[in-house]
């Protein structure tokens, strides 16, 4: 039996504002189910290396549970037969906040279940991207009635 325990894992955090999703055995889109930190004026020249950003994507409902799967991903393909490096790419809008955040805390899992990672950061350094500000609940509550 081939001992593949010391194959490589890479966890990659990007922007699909920036790039398409680079090559990976897995990739996470995390942009439609997750709120952005962006949208808080507070939080968006920060990063996801920022102790207010972390915790904010951590603490949104449903990315713990995100968390759990992806490591569980890993510990998947590692179980397979056959040896090979492993790499997991998760992605936001612009790779600053959402995927970074989380590929931080995966690969510290990792880290603490004796399964190092390399942790890779594509565009967190990159500029904030430009987008239309998402409305606020007074200007969706409004919308969805009929306006007011």
């Amino acid at each position: 039996m081939t001992d593949h325990t010391q194959q490589p894992v890479t966890i990659t955090s990007f922007g699909y504002g920036h790039a398409p999703a680079p090559e990976a055995t897995a990739v996470y889109d995390v942009r439609a189910h997750f709120r952005d930190p962006h949208v808080d004026p507070a939080l968006r020249h920060q990063t996801a290396e920022s102790p207010d950003v972390f915790a904010t994507v951590m603490n949104t409902p449903g990315v713990a549970a995100l968390v759990d799967c992806i490591v569980h991903t890993v510990f998947s393909y590692r179980a397979g037969p056959t040896p090979a490096p492993i790499t997991i790419a998760i992605g936001c809008v612009g790779g600053r906040h959402r995927s970074a955040a989380i590929a931080i805390r995966v690969a510290q899992i990792l880290a603490g279940t004796q399964m190092p990672a390399t942790l890779e950061h594509r565009d967190i350094a990159r500029p904030v991207i430009a987008r239309p500000e998402a409305p606020t609940d007074d200007t969706a509550t409004a919308t969805a009635a009929g306006g007011r």
